[in-house]
């Protein structure tokens, strides 16, 4: 049986995602007898061309040459997979889609008439058709293997669609939102990360971005509820996923 090609790009992101698959140690050693990584700058240096049979893209797309790149990526590629919550909804970077960019490049750079940078950034699936993703920041490595998995059995690969609410009831966490009045995002959130932040006693912070059918103006009207100043709540929605659709829904409530 001949392995499969797989290719691990980078766009604009922290290599955090790309990490994961290393972080897999002992059972990346099993996998490369199955799976070849024709393409993983966080792992090897030498490059072998496409196509490949399931690229991995991690970032958002933040310039014209990303643009570019990406194009290239889906015409090389059989399926996409993205990865973190950059490549699924603009992630940390996206933060500035609410900012004037000219005056951060005045700031930032020396030259800023150097810098091309687009308007706002965006997940790849603005600019292409996208197969498949897998969330988080960073995505879970548990994820990635299992989705690797499937891939490689020949199965639709199955990914989670209920709100984080649904692992905290599998962890037998008590609900912090209810419990202890902590704001979370958990009831519109989707399910990836074992409920990680809430099973040590803090809200969820939404880095897996919105359930499918997520209510999130439902739990917008909860935290006034809460008496939540309009900025507390923007702030809630506004981090890792903000510029998803339905998190933008509540954050421009507030703008």
């Amino acid at each position: 049986m001949s392995k499969l090609k797989v290719a691990v790009f980078k766009f604009s992101s922290c290599d955090g995602c790309q990490l994961q698959f290393l972080n897999l140690e002992e059972e990346l050693i099993h996998l490369i007898d199955l799976i070849d990584f024709a393409l993983f700058y966080e792992a090897r240096t030498y490059v072998e061309p496409g196509p490949y049979d399931l690229s991995f893209v991690e970032g958002s797309i933040s310039t014209p040459h990303e643009v570019e790149l990406i194009k290239k990526v889906r015409d090389e590629s059989k399926v996409i997979v993205t990865v973190g919550a950059c490549a699924t909804s603009g992630g940390i970077q996206a933060l500035r889609n609410w900012a004037n960019v000219k005056e951060f490049q005045n700031y930032v750079y020396p030259r800023p008439e150097w810098i091309e940078v687009l308007k706002n950034a965006e997940p790849p699936s603005k600019y292409v058709n996208v197969d498949y993703e897998v969330r988080g920041c960073p995505a879970s490595k548990e994820q990635l293997l299992s989705f690797i998995l499937q891939f490689m059995r020949g199965k639709i690969p199955i990914l989670p669609i209920s709100p984080l609410c649904i692992e905290c009831k599998l962890s037998g966490n008590l609900c912090v939102l209810v419990v202890n009045g902590t704001p979370c995002l958990g009831p519109v959130t989707m399910a990836g990360c074992g409920a990680l932040c809430p099973s040590y006693g803090r809200g969820c912070y939404g880095c897996y971005g919105p359930s499918v059918d997520s209510r999130t103006l439902v739990l917008n009207r909860r935290f006034k509820e809460m008496e939540l100043k309009p900025k507390e709540i923007q702030l809630l929605f506004k981090q890792f996923a903000g510029w998803s659709r339905k998190f933008r829904e509540v954050i421009e409530e507030y703008e």
